[in-house]
């Protein structure tokens, strides 16, 4: 794996066992399984993003409810 795709995949969160995983795959010219194995993490990542999502989404609920003069 070049290391301007170490540095993209370290850059975006992945940890580095993520990323020796990634780079064996690539080293051992396995494409298929490395493009499965970035879609997993990517669903990790989507599900970090819903995750907080829901968290400001709760914040939001909290900010409107005390600014209408109600607590929660």
């Amino acid at each position: 794996m070049n290391e301007t795709l170490t540095a993209i995949l370290s850059d975006i969160g992945l940890s580095e066992d993520e990323i020796t995983v990634a780079q064996r795959l690539d080293k051992a010219g396995r494409s298929d399984d490395l493009q499965k194995y970035l879609r997993l993490c990517r669903c990790d990542l989507m599900d970090d993003l819903h995750r907080s999502q829901k968290k400001v989404d709760n914040l939001d609920y909290l900010i409107r409810t005390i600014k209408g003069g109600h607590t929660a």
